[in-house]
C-alpha cells in the first residue's frame, strides 16, 4: 500500500511536469512540485482552518485562563480540571494546531521516496534556477568537511538558499499563527514547536532539493493565507462584529469549569449536611 502511493505521488509529479512541458514552462520539474504543493495544500485548507479557529479561540480564553490560575494557583490538580473544562466548554483542542503538520507527514515521506525513484530513473536531472539539480543532496557531503574550491563554494550556496528559506519562513509562520498564551501546558507546547524549523533546516540539508521546495512552496502559501485571516480579524475586532457572543460564551464557560471543580470538591460535604438536616426535622415532628 506505501509503494502504491509513492507511485501515485510519483506519477502526479511526472504528469505535471509533462504538462508544463507541453505548454514551454521552463524548470518544469521545479514548477510540477510546486503546483503539487498547491494542490495539496488546497485539499488541506479544512484542517489548516481549524487550526486557525482554534488559535483565535485560544487567543479568547487567555484572560478566562489567567483568573483559574490565580484562583487555583495552589492546587495544580484543580487548575488542571478547571481547564480541561474551560477547554471542553469553549471548544477547543490544546494540541490541534499539530493536527495539520501530523496529516502532511506521510506526504512528505512518500515525496521523499518518489523523488528519489524519479532521480534514479533520470527525471531529475534538470536544475531550477540557481539550484544545479532537484535530486541533491542525498548526504551533507557537499557541505561537510567544507569546500575547498571556489566552485565547491558556489555550489554550496546554490544548495543552502532553500534551507535557510525553509528556516526563516516557517519560523514566520509559527510567530504569526501562535498565539501569546499564559496555560503552562500551550506555553510549552508553543516552545516545543519553535525547535520544528530548526528540524526541517537540518533534514533540509541531507534532503533532495525537490523535497525542500516542497517545504518552502507550502510555508510561503501558508503565511500569505494566515496574513489574510489576521487583516480580516483584526478588522473584525475594529468594527465589533461578534465580539459580545464570543465574550460572552467564552465567559459562561470559564464560569461553567470553575462550578465544576467547586461542585465536586464540595459534594462530599454538602450530602452529610443535607441528611443530618432531614434527620433534626424528623426528630422535631417526634
Amino acid at each position: 500500500m506505501w509503494d502504491a502511493f509513492v507511485k501515485l505521488i510519483a506519477d502526479a509529479l511526472s504528469l505535471n511536469n509533462e504538462l508544463l512541458k507541453s505548454i514551454g514552462v521552463p524548470y518544469s520539474f521545479g514548477f510540477a512540485i510546486i503546483l503539487f504543493t498547491l494542490i495539496i495544500k488546497v485539499l488541506t485548507l479544512p484542517l489548516t482552518f481549524k487550526q486557525l479557529q482554534a488559535a483565535r479561540k485560544m487567543q479568547e480564553l487567555q484572560p478566562e485562563l489567567q483568573k483559574l490560575q490565580k484562583k487555583y494557583k495552589d492546587d495544580r490538580e484543580k487548575l488542571s480540571k478547571a481547564q480541561m473544562e474551560l477547554y471542553k466548554e469553549a471548544g477547543v483542542n490544546p494540541l490541534g494546531g499539530c493536527l495539520p503538520t501530523l496529516i502532511q507527514m506521510p506526504i512528505w515521506f512518500a515525496l521523499y521516496r518518489a523523488l528519489f525513484q524519479l532521480a534514479s530513473a533520470g527525471n531529475l536531472k534538470e536544475g531550477f534556477f540557481w539550484i544545479p539539480s532537484l535530486a541533491e543532496p542525498r548526504d551533507m557531503s557537499w557541505i561537510w568537511p567544507l569546500p575547498q574550491t571556489p566552485d565547491g563554494w558556489l555550489h554550496a550556496a546554490a544548495l543552502l538558499v532553500l534551507p535557510i528559506l525553509t528556516v526563516v519562513t516557517q519560523i514566520i509562520v509559527q510567530k504569526m499563527s501562535t498565539p501569546q498564551s499564559t496555560d503552562q501546558q500551550q506555553a510549552m507546547m508553543s516552545q516545543m514547536m519553535m525547535f520544528m524549523p530548526i528540524m526541517f533546516g537540518f533534514f533540509a540539508l541531507q534532503v533532495p532539493q525537490g523535497l525542500v521546495l516542497y517545504w518552502v512552496t507550502s510555508n510561503i502559501f501558508t503565511l500569505v493565507q494566515q496574513y489574510f485571516i489576521n487583516k480580516q480579524s483584526e478588522a473584525a475586532k475594529a468594527k465589533g462584529e461578534g465580539s459580545a457572543p464570543a465574550t460572552f460564551s467564552v465567559t459562561k464557560a470559564v464560569e461553567e469549569a470553575a462550578a465544576t471543580v467547586v461542585t465536586s470538591g464540595s459534594e462530599a460535604v454538602k450530602k452529610p449536611e443535607v441528611k443530618r438536616a432531614k434527620d433534626g426535622k424528623r426528630k422535631s415532628k417526634r
